[in-house]
C-alpha cells in the first residue's frame, strides 16, 4: 500500500513554519501498513496544485494533503480542488452550523471570510472538524482516496484520529505491518553495523532493521510485514530478545523512550534521587531530566559550578586538585559528584567538566575534551569523552553520556 503526503504553503518552503505534519502522519500511517513514497512540499498555486494532483492521481492508494484550506484570499486551494475533480464549491449546512459553534465558544464575531470555512466541493466527502473551523476533504478518483485536512497540527491530528486513520484500516485491511524499537548509546552506528551483520543477514523476509541516529542516540528499528499479526509479533519479540543477548550494555530503553524519562522511571521505582553538578554542560542536563512530568519526585537540584570558586565553595573541591591536575580532570570531576551528593543531600549525584569550545582547549586538553562522574553510596565512577570542535554537540553529547553513565549504575 503506497501512499503520499503533501504539505501546501509557501512559509513551509521558506522556512517560516517548520514542516511537522508530515514526520506525524508518517509515522501513524506507517504503524497501519503504509509505504510513505514520497513527502512533498509545494506553494499555494493554482498550476503547481494541478500539476502534482496529476502526477499522482492513480499511481498511489492514498495521498494526505494539509495546508491551504483557510478564509483567506491566498488560500486557493478549494477552488482548485473543484477544477481537479471537475465539481464547483457549495456552502454546507452542518459545516456552517459546526463555524458558527465554533466562533461563539470564541467569543469571535462572525465573519464572512469565516462563512467561507463552510463551502466545500459538492463531490467530497466532509470530514467534520470538531477542533477548528475548516473542515476535511475526502475525494476518490481513479483508485486514489486524497484527504486534504487544515495545515494546524491539532487539527490535523484530530482528523487523521478521529475519522482518516480508522477508515482507512477498514478499507485496507489485508495486511500486518509491526515496529519495535531499541533505544542505544555508547556505541558508534558503523561499529553497531558490524556487530549486527550476521543478525541483519540472517533476519527473516518478513523483517526488516533500520539504524536511526541521532545526537549519539541510535534507535534501532525492527520492522515486520505480513498477513499473520500473531507470527509477525513473535518473530519481533524473538529478534528483541536476541539483539538484547548481542549489544545489552547499549540498550538503555525501547519503544522511542528518551534517556531522561528512562532515568527517571529507574529513580522512581528504586525510590532514589538524583542531583547535578555542571561545569561545561551549564544546567543542560538538570534541564533534561526536568523536562520530564513528575520529575520533582527525584530530582533535587543543581550546582551549576561554571567557575571554579563555585566548585570549591559549594561542592568543597580541593584547591590543589584544581592546581594539579586542571578542572578539566578525572579527579576533579569526581570531586565534584561526591560534593553534589553530600550538599544536595542526593542518592545520585551526576557531575561534568570539559572545554566546550570553540576556544579554551590546549595541547594536553583539546576543545572536545569532557570528564563525567556519577557518584552514589556504592562507588564513583567516570569517564573521559573525546569530543567534536562544536560547541553545541559537545554539550549535547556530554550531558547524554553522562545520564547513559547514571543509568548504568543506578541499574546496579
Amino acid at each position: 500500500m503506497k501512499a503520499v503526503i503533501i504539505t501546501i504553503g509557501d512559509e513551509l518552503l521558506i522556512g517560516q513554519t517548520v514542516d511537522t505534519n508530515s514526520a506525524w502522519m508518517g509515522a501513524e500511517m506507517s504503524k497501519i501498513g503504509f509505504d510513505i513514497i514520497k513527502k512533498i512540499s509545494i506553494n499555494d498555486k493554482r498550476e503547481d496544485i494541478l500539476e502534482l494532483l496529476g502526477e499522482i492521481v492513480g499511481k498511489v492508494d492514498v495521498a494526505l494533503i494539509t495546508g491551504g484550506l483557510g478564509p483567506t484570499s491566498d488560500d486557493i486551494t478549494k477552488p482548485t480542488l473543484c477544477e481537479f475533480f471537475g465539481t464547483s464549491l457549495e456552502l454546507n449546512p452542518e459545516v456552517l452550523e459546526m463555524v458558527v459553534q465554533t466562533i461563539s465558544l470564541r467569543d469571535y464575531p462572525l465573519t464572512e471570510l469565516n462563512k467561507k470555512q463552510a463551502e466545500v466541493p459538492k463531490s467530497c466527502q466532509v470530514i467534520k472538524n470538531a477542533v477548528g473551523t475548516a473542515p476535511g476533504m475526502w475525494f476518490e478518483k481513479d483508485n486514489t482516496i486524497f484527504v486534504f485536512m487544515p495545515g494546524v497540527p491539532m487539527e490535523m491530528e484530530h482528523l487523521m484520529a478521529s475519522y482518516v486513520l480508522p477508515k482507512l484500516r477498514t478499507i485496507f485491511n489485508n495486511s500486518t505491518i509491526i515496529h519495535k524499537n531499541l533505544m542505544l548509546y555508547g556505541i558508534p552506528e558503523s561499529i553497531l553495523a558490524e556487530r549486527l551483520a550476521d543478525f541483519e543477514t540472517n533476519l527473516p523476509k518478513e523483517l526488516k532493521l533500520a539504524y536511526l541516529p541521532s545526537s549519539g542516540v541510535i534507535k534501532l528499528r525492527l520492522t515486520g510485514r505480513g498477513d499473520n499479526n500473531r507470527y509477525i509479533e513473535n518473530l519481533i519479540n524473538e529478534k528483541v530478545a536476541e539483539l538484547y543477548s548481542i549489544i545489552p550494555q547499549y540498550i538503555f530503553a525501547e519503544d522511542e523512550e528518551s534517556m531522561e524519562i528512562t532515568i527517571g522511571k529507574l529513580l522512581v521505582a528504586r525510590n532514589k534521587t538524583i542531583g547535578t553538578a555542571e561545569s561545561c554542560t551549564g544546567g543542560n542536563i538538570s534541564t533534561l531530566i526536568t523536562s520530564v512530568p513528575g520529575s520533582s519526585k527525584y530530582f533535587k537540584g543543581s550546582i551549576v559550578a561554571y567557575d571554579n570558586s563555585i566548585k570549591t565553595g559549594l561542592l568543597g573541591v580541593n584547591e590543589n586538585l584544581l592546581t594539579k591536575f586542571g578542572a578539566v580532570s578525572q579527579q576533579v570531576v569526581e570531586a565534584m559528584a561526591i560534593g553534589a551528593r553530600r550538599e544536595l543531600k542526593v542518592d545520585y549525584a551526576i557531575a561534568t567538566s570539559g572545554v566546550a569550545g570553540p576556544s579554551g582547549g590546549t595541547e594536553s586538553k583539546p576543545v572536545g575534551t569532557v570528564w563525567i562522574a556519577v557518584s552514589s553510596e556504592k562507588r564513583t565512577v567516570s569517564q573521559k569523552l573525546r569530543l567534536s570542535a562544536d560547541r553545541k554537540n559537545n554539550i549535547t553529547r556530554s550531558s547524554l553520556s553522562a545520564i547513559n553513565l547514571a543509568i548504568k549504575e543506578i541499574k546496579l
